[in-house]
C-alpha cells in the first residue's frame, strides 16, 4: 500500500493517484495523503457505509461522502439522512457524551466507542487533540476488522492532523457547500 506521494519523497507530481478523484487538487500533500488514507479505509473494509473525520469543535474535516469531496454524487439512502453532515453531528455528540462519562466515572480518556444497532453499527475513535473518526457500518460488518482498520487510520493520521491541516480541511469542506 503506497501513499500518493511516497514515490516522490512527499512532493506532489501534479498527477492524481490511481483511483483518486479531483478531491485532492488544490490541497497540500498532507491533505491529499489524508484523503488517500480515508479512501483506502473505505475501499479496504467491507460493510462501511459512511466515514467522517470531525474536529474537536464538531466540524466535519473529511468525509467518505463523494458529494462532499467534489466527486460524483451517490445514493446515500443506506447511510444517515444527510450522510457525512449527519454522521459528523452524531459522532461529535456521542464523543462529547463519552468524554463526559469518562470524567464522571474517573475512567480516563475515551479511546473508542461502539454502538451496535439492529440495522447498523456506529464506531467512534479518538484521533488527536479531540478530533474523532466516525464510521457507520452495516449490521453484518466484522466489528473487529472495522476497529482494527480504524486504529490503523488513527495511527497514520494522528501525527499529521496539525492545527494548520485541520484549518485547511475545514476550508475545503466549507467551499463545497
Amino acid at each position: 500500500m503506497r501513499s500518493p506521494s511516497s514515490s516522490t519523497g512527499g512532493k506532489s507530481t501534479g498527477s492524481p493517484t490511481p483511483g483518486s478523484t479531483s478531491a485532492g487538487f488544490g490541497l497540500s500533500s498532507e491533505a491529499r495523503n489524508l484523503h488517500w488514507l480515508l479512501t483506502n479505509l473505505v475501499e479496504e473494509v467491507p460493510g462501511l457505509l459512511s466515514v467522517a473525520v470531525v474536529s474537536s469543535d464538531g466540524l466535519l474535516l473529511l468525509s467518505s461522502d463523494p458529494a462532499r469531496n467534489n466527486e460524483q454524487p451517490v445514493d446515500n439512502s443506506s447511510g444517515p439522512k444527510g450522510s457525512s453532515a449527519d454522521l459528523a453531528t452524531i459522532v461529535s455528540g456521542l464523543g462529547s457524551l463519552c468524554i463526559g462519562a469518562g470524567k464522571l466515572m474517573d475512567a480516563g480518556a475515551v479511546k473508542q466507542t461502539v454502538v451496535a444497532m439492529e440495522e447498523g453499527s456506529l464506531f467512534v475513535m479518538s484521533i488527536s487533540d479531540g478530533s474523532l473518526l466516525g464510521v457507520h457500518a452495516t449490521p453484518d460488518c466484522d466489528m473487529s476488522v472495522v476497529a482494527y482498520h480504524m486504529a490503523l487510520f488513527v495511527g497514520r493520521a494522528g501525527h499529521v492532523l496539525t492545527p494548520e491541516l485541520r484549518s485547511e480541511l475545514r476550508q475545503s469542506m466549507e467551499s463545497v457547500r
